[in-house]
């Protein structure tokens, strides 16, 4: 399938396969033609009561639902360029983000009138709203009606190089900053993930990640692309009830992150549970530790496991081989196709293999910008090797080893010197991932006495139990001393950020208080 805008691939599913299920949530389920004709009844809305022309912004804030991916095909559709928020922004996080989008509309749900509301107004902008839900004591123009219209958008003009998302990262460190990805980005992404990942019209995706980050939201855009079938959950909070409701339908690829396959090993060995139609597995956002993805492999046979690495500014970077996941568990694999790396150091010079350095990412893959970031744009994309590109610049630091294999290391922002020695936090935390009794860990440096020391969090599992004098032994016979963390901390969670990662900064920022 070719076609040079996001919402044409989705079009072209739709009339090919217009009475194919694309979104079940629980006993309801909307067809591609379903989809296809309430989007263009929104993107008509938008249009003629609401203003928006090309390259408006159009907010989206609704947790995981059918209106959300209503919502995101009519603002393309309408020409508009969607801004997908999570449903449980902060009040001063979304007024920043109306502000700084310069949003034409927010759709929202109406049980959050209030906080959107008074976020509008803090904006100090001229800002539309639609609410999704039922007509209530709130006036204005509502979702469900806008999709009754018969009429269709009109033309907009839109080509492959207008910015189709701007995705907000979630802001672990200072003010979010919105990526910028355009319709030509998508195409090629979209097209390139469900190719490694072998997609077909007869796969069933579990989809539980929040459809707001680029994660998520590429499981929805997969479909449209392939024409799979999406379950759309709201979380995974209830994991069994999700899983016997996945299960049910025969579910093929499951998308996650490092907690959510935690929770995943706790279950096993899944009686009463049938996962016999599970084909795939993939995990992005955060590295997953390698004795949890052998461990995935012994609980689930037969279930290829991709891990892959990506950023915001880029979608996806790479994946792994399955058929190296229990051999190679530490890696992430090769890039993806139509996308090239290599690894810098400091001064910008390639490094040979087995060295670490920079990773940097060129291809169609790569952002447009930071929106109302010059500054901040130039600092992530620069010249490239060949004469006019930019080459995205991620922050992360990566290794080669003699295979051509990518090993995350860690984050730039995250590696520190401890004793006058450089501590990368993800060798440490794959130690600790070794004992059984680990659920989740994170190691940061914290002040001690005009130096870092290296000190561990651990989260335990379910009926685990673990001492400090246990970790330390355990860091001992695997590290050398001076990385035996000082200090570890057992705790019931560990803070994240808004897409589900573990808030390092915000573990940095509670030691530095309490220093």
């Amino acid at each position: 399938m070719t076609s040079p805008l996001a919402h044409q691939f989705f079009q072209q599913t739709a009339a090919a396969l217009p009475a194919k299920p694309y979104l079940t949530l629980g006993d309801r389920t909307l067809t591609f033609g379903d989809v296809d004709r309430l989007s263009d009844g929104l993107a008509s809305e938008l249009q003629a009561h609401c203003g928006v022309q090309r390259g408006d912004r159009v907010a989206v804030m609704l947790e995981n639902s059918a209106e959300l991916v209503i919502a995101l095909w009519a603002t393309l559709k309408a020409g508009a360029i969607c801004v997908p928020l999570v449903a449980t922004l902060k009040k001063e996080k979304l007024s920043f983000v109306v502000r700084d989008s310069g949003a034409k509309v927010v759709i929202a749900h109406v049980a959050n009138s209030d906080r959107v509301t008074e976020a509008i107004r803090e904006s100090e902008t001229t800002c539309g709203v639609v609410w999704a839900g039922e007509r209530g004591a709130i006036p204005g123009r509502y979702l469900a009606e806008a999709c009754a219209v018969a009429d269709g958008p009109g033309d907009t003009g839109v080509e492959a190089q207008d910015v189709c998302l701007i995705i907000y990262t979630s802001g672990s460190t200072g003010e979010p900053k919105g990526v910028m990805l355009t319709h030509a980005n998508v195409c090629n992404n979209a097209a390139a993930i469900t190719g490694y990942l072998r997609n077909t019209q007869a796969d069933v995706i579990l989809c539980v990640l929040p459809l707001c980050y680029s994660y998520g939201l590429y499981q929805i855009l997969g479909g449209a692309y392939v024409g799979y079938t999406c379950l759309i959950e709201k979380s995974f909070a209830y994991p069994q009830d999700v899983l016997q409701r996945a299960a049910a339908r025969k579910f093929t690829g499951l998308a996650g992150v490092p907690a959510l396959f935690n929770t995943l090993l706790q279950l096993a060995p899944f009686d009463g549970i049938d996962l016999s139609s599970l084909r795939y597995m993939t995990n992005a956002a955060a590295p997953l530790a390698p004795s949890h993805i052998v461990q995935l492999a012994t609980a689930l046979p037969g279930v290829e496991f991709f891990s892959m690495y990506g950023l915001t500014e880029c979608t996806r970077v790479c994946y792994l081989d399955p058929a190296k996941a229990t051999r190679k568990p530490a890696s992430v694999g090769q890039a993806m196709p139509n996308c090239s790396v290599f690894i810098v150091d400091e001064d910008g010079a390639p490094v040979p293999n087995g060295e670490a350095g920079e990773l940097v990412v060129r291809g169609p893959n790569v952002m447009r910008g930071y929106w109302n970031r010059p500054e901040e744009t130039a600092r992530a994309l620069r010249e490239g090797p060949m004469p006019g590109e930019k080459v995205l610049f991620t922050g992360d630091i990566f290794r080669l080893d003699e295979e051509g294999d990518l090993h995350f290391v860690g984050r730039k922002d995250d590696v520190f010197k401890s004793g006058g020695v450089k501590v990368s936090p993800r060798e440490l935390e794959i130690v600790l991932y070794e004992l059984e009794a680990v659920a989740e860990a994170a190691v940061v440096g914290v002040p001690d006495r005009g130096d870092i020391a290296i000190k561990a969090f651990i989260v335990l599992r379910e009926g685990h139990a673990l001492t400090e004098a246990m970790v330390r032994k355990h860091c001992k016979e695997r590290l050398e001393a001076i990385l035996v963390p000082k200090s570890i901390e057992l705790r019931a969670s560990l803070p994240t950020t808004e897409s589900g990662k573990i808030s390092k900064a915000q573990l940095r920022r509670e030691q530095a208080v309490q220093a």
